[in-house]
């Protein structure tokens, strides 16, 4: 049985932490951290470029270039107008799958409103010129719908779609409710706590589940969403999101299109202060169960699954998850056929909010820790 089929039956079954083995403190791997750049404000998303470079972004609105030797480049001419503040910045980057032709950068940050205030998520390309030195040809291919006063909740991970392990030339982004609209979550007609997936020039896919449906925008691929702030592609090419709940009631959920994940109707969590939100629904006919909660939060953000064996075949095929809240890294072990049943701590002593993380090129992981000092780290050893 697949890892998405067994998901798609058992997701309820999976949910909450007291189903799920955790190893206590003492039987860590060993892994260590080996630094490879500092000096980041704020440092958000992660790409790797040729020849042991690497794309950084950091939240105040920069993108640099950081060296194979950790040598930081100067901040990329090029970039949008960007409403930094709060959540607000410059976030995600990817790299197109053909960038070692066309030299393409996705990336995604905060958009302020041409007149009138407030802001949305929006989607941008652009070439990175040959000197790395300048973003070019700069295009918006997408903007959160409608733009608000608020400076949270922004979403903001992009992933290039891959159909039989080809991609389609479709990139999904997560958009968050912007805090104050959590109740756009549950309604169509607009983009707050959705996931969307476009073209990379911005056109509307024709199979997207809504399109073409009368009071729903095109661009829809999920809803009932809070802030999502990690997005991967499984092994078998489904997309898995991980989200923030409120007080508890961070989610891991398999994206399907036209689903709805629930938010604000049902949450494992409760709202800052203890009071339920809503009726304190926890489950609904029609809506999504998370495949796993954390209570407490752990603040998630980045997410990517270990193809390679460079940790040994034990963790090949584990998921990672940044923590925000601890400043650690969490490993989920996931069984031949799919279920989660263990829950690893690492990274504990790094004690640094953890932003995101990735495997790289060379087959290891490596993360970025959110501070004014920020970091960019590999891990390295054996568990």
């Amino acid at each position: 049985m697949s890892l998405s089929s067994f998901a798609r039956r058992i997701g309820p079954v999976l949910a909450g932490l007291s189903l799920v083995l955790a190893w206590p403190a003492a039987a860590q791997s060993p892994l260590r951290t080996q630094p490879v750049a500092a000096g980041l404000q704020n440092p958000w998303g992660l790409a790797f470029l040729p020849e042991g470079r690497f794309l950084v972004t950091e939240r105040p609105g920069r993108m640099r270039v950081v060296e194979p030797d950790g040598r930081l480049g100067a901040p990329l001419a090029g970039l949008p107008e960007i409403a930094a503040g709060g959540q607000g910045g410059l976030l995600d980057v990817v790299l197109d799958s053909g960038f070692a032709d066309n030299r393409l950068v996705y990336f995604c940050y905060s958009e302020p409103a041409a007149r009138g205030g407030g802001n949305s998520t929006a989607l941008a390309r652009a070439r990175l010129s040959d000197d790395r030195t300048r973003l070019e040809d700069l295009r918006v291919v997408f903007s959160q719908k409608p733009k608000v006063a608020s400076s949270a909740h922004f979403g903001c991970r992009i992933v290039e779609r891959q159909v039989d392990g080809k991609p389609d030339g479709t990139l999904f982004l997560t958009l968050g409710d912007r805090y104050s609209r959590m109740a756009d979550a549950q309604t169509l007609d607009n983009h707050h706590g959705k996931v969307v997936r476009v073209g990379k020039d911005g056109s509307v896919p024709r199979d997207n589940p809504f399109a073409g449906r009368a009071g729903a925008l095109p661009e829809i691929w999920s809803y009932g969403h809070r802030n999502l702030q990690g997005a991967t592609l499984a092994p078998d090419g489904r997309l898995w999101t991980h989200e923030h709940g409120a007080q508890g009631g961070d989610e891991i959920n398999l994206i399907q299109p036209g689903r709805n994940y629930g938010w604000p109707v049902i949450t494992h969590g409760v709202n800052y202060g203890g009071a339920r939100i809503g009726e304190g629904l926890t489950e609904k006919a029609g809506m999504e169960q998370p495949l796993k909660y954390w209570v407490p939060s752990i603040a998630p953000s980045g997410m990517a699954f270990l193809s390679s064996e460079r940790y040994g075949r034990a963790w090949q095929g584990s998921l990672f998850v940044g923590s925000l809240k601890f400043g650690r890294l969490h490993r989920l072990e996931l069984d031949a056929a799919g279920q989660v049943v263990r829950e690893q701590r690492l990274l504990e002593d790094v004690d640094q909010r953890v932003r995101d993380v990735r495997q790289g090129p060379d087959g290891l992981l490596y993360v970025l820790t959110d501070a004014g000092n920020g970091q960019l780290l590999r891990l390295v050893g054996a568990p």
